[in-house]
């Protein structure tokens, strides 16, 4: 046994490992992505990046039942789109075990929504665990495949961003020597045909009473007396919260088994304690399993629906008081605000200054480029979920046929392979006259450039087969295809405009690297010479190597990957 400083991600990747986990297939979110990449590092575990979360699932399942422990990971919306097998999966049960992570994301750093996957674990029937540290990450990970298979079903962990993304001491152990398992055909069991699925249910009601008595006095729920005029039921992360918060001001139920949620041993802590208080995140998902049982405590009455919880939050929503041992320090200046942008030689700034001089709408989607709809550049009007950008514009289309030629829908290379496939051939089968722009930057850039089926490249690093987007547009039907490089601005807007005045759909394929990718060598720093006027031109593409200093442009070479996208928008030739 070693102790290790190991982020939450890092924690479940071990506990996959330790756990004899053989199998691993995720999509990249944010904040769960580390997961897999951190399983990749084990030999003994087959890991590899799904086209999105339902396919990454379905694989999981599929190893599970052939015998072997498996895992799939996603951030919360993902779990939207791995629902549909979640769901039956709950029916059919498993062989060897599966488990699947989701991580929330209250706060919304790097989401479109605060959605509280509990629900999940509640709709789908399936048991659902939910660590506090990295330590727990990796107990529960463990667990998580014993549970799944002792009930012979998937088993849910959720993660926060903070636990995710916070490193504890953890203490590591060996690896589990497991077989595969046997596989025994059963169609009464795993295929799901209406006569097999109602008996299935019954099965399914059954498993979850006999879950609920072993969340009754399982260690993963336990209680905590303090100073008994204060009690709290909480979870996750905000156990954390509550105990720096009130130390030992108020006794503690940490429940780390959410789904099925205990009764006994929650009647019980309230009547042990004077004043209740569920501390959790987003919905009032604990608080209303205890209203539901006659008892009265308190929860949205005193805290948000909305954001994250913290240390000084929950002591002044609870004592009235400002925790200042956890205040920051007392500054006179406020923090300057850090808006994100476009990094410094990204491919979509050239794109996004083409739509805005056409002065289209542009249906969005998620993604680095969902930035384009910041200032100064502002070219994007809706932005829901991925691949939304085109289904919504074939919709748009349809009632809007007059503003076709005034409408785009753009997304990255990795979002048409998760969920833009099939919006394209909508597009084709019903003849839209809709134009599509992939931005195809050679690798998924928001989650921190993991690989994806048009890169060439596994997660473990191995060459592969990879999707010519040309071939695969008209292969549904898209003969109207243009690849043009977005840093020449002028053949982006040119291959644009050839598009919208096309009658049919089209794409275009905007196609240069991430400046950031390790292949991508800079080229020398550009600068601003005496001939500058100080027209701000330059200052439309919203680069941030470019700022305004004596009424004159200035460029910062630190910054400056030399792209050249500003010596087209500079009309004096000042920037050489």
């Amino acid at each position: 046994m070693q102790k290790h400083l190991l982020l939450g991600n890092e924690a479940v990747a071990r506990g996959l490992w330790e756990a004899g986990c053989r199998f691993v297939s995720s999509y990249p979110g944010t904040p769960s992505t580390e997961i897999t990449e951190y399983a990749a590092q084990y030999a003994e575990i087959d890991a590899e990046w799904a086209p999105n979360e339902k396919v990454a699932f379905e694989a999981a399942y599929g190893a599970a039942v052939a015998g072997a422990r498996a895992f799939c990971g996603q951030k919360h919306v993902g779990l939207n789109v791995a629902a549909d097998p979640l769901f039956t999966a709950s029916y059919t049960g498993i062989n060897a075990g599966l488990v699947a992570a989701v991580a929330d994301d209250p706060g919304m750093h790097s989401s479109q929504n605060e959605q509280d996957s509990r629900h999940y674990a509640r709709a789908s029937k399936s048991m659902m665990l939910e660590p506090a540290d990295s330590a727990e990450c990796l107990e529960f990970t463990r667990l998580a495949f014993e549970l799944s298979e002792q009930f012979d079903a998937p088993v849910l962990i959720r993660l926060s961003t903070r636990v995710s993304h916070s490193r504890s001491l953890v203490e590591t152990g060996a690896r589990a020597q497991l077989d595969l398992k046997p596989y025994e055909k059963n169609p009464g069991k795993y295929v799901m045909m209406p006569a097999m699925a109602r008996a299935r249910h019954e099965i399914v009601e059954q498993r979850i009473l006999a879950q609920r008595e072993w969340a009754e006095t399982c260690t993963v729920n336990r209680v905590e007396y303090n100073d008994r005029k204060l009690g709290i039921i909480t979870s996750g992360i905000n156990y954390q919260y509550a105990k720096e918060a009130l130390r030992a001001g108020a006794s503690y139920l940490k429940l780390g088994c959410v789904y099925p949620l205990p009764e006994q041993l929650i009647r019980d802590f309230c009547a042990n304690c004077e004043t209740i208080y569920v501390t959790e995140d987003l919905d009032d998902y604990i608080e209303q399993h205890c209203k539901a049982l006659g008892l009265d405590v308190h929860g949205k009455d005193v805290f948000p629906l909305c954001g994250e919880f913290s240390q000084s939050l929950i002591r002044k929503a609870i004592l009235g008081e400002e925790n200042c041992q956890l205040s920051t320090v007392n500054c006179q200046l406020p923090t300057p605000p850090r808006p994100p942008v476009l990094c410094t030689g990204c491919p979509h700034r050239g794109l996004f200054y083409a739509l805005k001089k056409l002065g289209v709408f542009v249906s969005g989607d998620i993604g680095c480029y969902t930035l384009g709809a910041l200032p100064p550049l502002q070219m994007m009007d809706t932005t829901l979920c991925m691949g939304a950008s085109v289904s919504g514009l074939h919709g748009r289309n349809r009632v809007r046929p007059d503003e076709a030629s005034k409408a785009v829908a753009v997304l990255g290379d990795s979002t048409f392979i998760h969920s833009g496939i099939t919006g394209l051939i909508d597009i084709a089968y019903n003849q839209s006259n809709s134009v599509v722009i992939i931005l195809d930057n050679s690798i998924t850039g928001m989650t921190g450039h993991q690989e994806n089926p048009t890169t060439g490249v596994t997660l473990k690093g191995d060459p592969t087969a990879s999707v010519n987007l040309e071939a695969l547009c008209r292969s549904v039907g898209i003969s109207n295809v243009a690849v043009v490089d977005p840093y020449d601005m002028a053949a982006t807007e040119s291959a644009i405009k050839a598009a919208l005045d096309s009658n049919g759909p089209a794409v275009v394929i905007t196609r240069r690297p991430c400046a950031l990718l390790k292949t991508v060598k800079a080229k020398p720093a550009l600068h601003v010479n005496e001939a500058c006027v100080g027209c701000k031109q330059c200052m439309r593409i919203g680069c941030p190597a470019i700022s305004m200093s004596d009424k004159k442009a200035e460029i910062n070479p630190t910054q400056c990957v030399g792209c050249g996208m500003c010596t087209q928008m500079c009309k004096v030739g000042a920037i050489v």
